[in-house]
């Protein structure tokens, strides 16, 4: 079934020169990125898009982290899109990824890992809505 998702290539990610390697990818899956942007993301944005880690030990480092530098918003659109958006981006503990992956092939850390990439269709639309209205 054709859906929506959302992905951003998080700072590390815009720093080391790997948007078009990324969004390479995910083409490459047959996904079609049918909106994208740059920029800033205020500590609100990174607040909502994260709110499902408020209240853990490492809620503040990764709005800190998050809000470091500009992003790489994205609406992605294919078949099962979650699902396949998430096979392209990897595991997101360093122990579980495997090369072929983006984090596999491009992070050994657990907040600096180049992507973030909604879990579910509900996550999804909820995150979109955040960017994309």
């Amino acid at each position: 079934m054709i859906k929506e998702t959302f992905v951003m290539i998080k700072p590390d990610g815009v720093k080391r020169k790997l948007i078009g390697e990324v969004i390479k990818r995910f083409e490459q899956k047959e996904m079609e990125i049918t909106e994208l942007k740059m920029k800033s993301l205020s500590r609100e944005e990174a607040e909502k898009l994260y709110e499902m880690h408020k209240g853990k030990d490492f809620f503040e480092k990764l709005i800190n982290y998050t809000i470091s530098g500009r992003v790489v918003l994205m609406k992605i659109r294919g078949e099962e899109a979650v699902m396949n958006c998430r096979i392209v981006v990897g595991e997101t503990y360093p122990e579980k990824r495997h090369a072929g992956s983006i984090r596999g092939d491009f992070s050994a850390y657990l907040t600096e890992n180049v992507v973030h990439a909604s879990s579910s269709d509900e996550d999804a639309k909820r995150e979109l809505g955040i960017f994309f209205g």
